[in-house]
């Protein structure tokens, strides 16, 4: 098992933009569908003792995903993703905005660019975050989302060698 995997994670202020590049021991269609697939997706995307739920979700372009990150009290920060563009396999784009649980979005929100390739079952996984302001940028990390996230990247590798045993 390949341990010495790539993780970069820069906040460039300036430009109101987070560059993440990650690298996963696991062949890219399962990593492509742990990132497009609701029931895999609430497996990991949520730092514990988070959880995450999926309202609905429609992976198409003009479609959906209304979810919320749920604490062990029950406490529910919801966000609303909207797909703007989709090549299978490769890359998809999306505008994400944390919403009330009515799925009205707190705009501004920010722009996901994501970018997937595989050398030697190897997927390397490239994320810029766009923010549309500044504000946003520096809400999402008093909240925590770097290490946030690298919790959640923690889950999806475990989830990632439990599906490739199968």
């Amino acid at each position: 098992m390949e341990t010495n995997l790539l993780f970069e994670f820069t906040v460039d202020k300036p430009a109101k933009t987070v560059f993440i590049t990650r690298e996963f021991n696991a062949e890219l269609p399962l990593v492509w569908d742990a990132f497009t697939k609701k029931e895999l997706l609430d497996q990991w995307v949520a730092p514990k003792p988070w959880s995450a739920r999926t309202k609905h979700m429609d992976f198409k372009v003009g479609g959906r995903r209304f979810y919320a990150m749920v604490s062990p009290e029950g406490l529910e920060r919801w966000s609303v993703q909207e797909f703007t563009s989709i090549t299978p396999k490769t890359n998809f784009k999306m505008h994400n905005a944390f919403s009330d649980e009515n799925e009205n979005p707190d705009l501004p929100g920010s722009d996901w660019d994501y970018n997937f390739s595989e050398h030697n079952g190897i997927t390397k996984v490239s994320i810029t975050i766009y923010n549309d302001s500044l504000t946003r940028l520096e809400k999402m990390i008093e909240m925590g989302f770097e290490t946030g996230f690298k919790m959640s990247i923690d889950n999806l590798d475990q989830l990632l060698a439990t599906l490739s045993e199968k």
